[in-house]
């Protein structure tokens, strides 16, 4: 049994036929600008530009456009409450792993020192 409401299929359909129109937008202002060669290249920027915010203002209207729109608004209001570092606890992260990654090196550079002479020793 199809268990999807007739109003669902119409929004679906209605939402793909936006999302190509959108598409064609974008695509149609990039082709002009390269078709239209005797234009001008401020037109055909602009060309390229119009295609661009038409094509997202028409993307914006299907449902998938104002389900980015509302995850835009909540990451920003979760960016919001995050608790940022201060000056100096970011100067001390940044020397500590300054710090760590030299004593690694080292320690790397070392073993490889160790491991080379224990090569050639036993090689020859």
């Amino acid at each position: 049994m199809n268990t999807v409401a007739p109003e669902e299929n119409q929004s679906g359909l209605l939402d793909i036929i936006k999302l190509l129109a959108a598409a064609t937008t974008l695509v149609g202002g990039l082709y002009g600008y390269y078709y239209l060669i005797e234009w001008t290249l401020p037109l055909r920027v602009l060309l390229v530009l119009g295609g661009l915010i038409a094509g997202i203002g028409i993307a914006m209207t299907s449902t998938q456009g104002q389900r980015l729109w509302s995850f835009i608004q909540g990451a920003r209001i979760e960016i919001r409450k995050v608790v940022w570092p201060t000056k100096q606890e970011t100067t001390q992260t940044a020397i500590a792993v300054f710090v760590f990654t030299l004593v690694m090196a080292l320690f790397f550079w070392g073993l490889d020192s160790f491991l080379l002479w224990l090569t050639r020793t036993l090689v020859g």
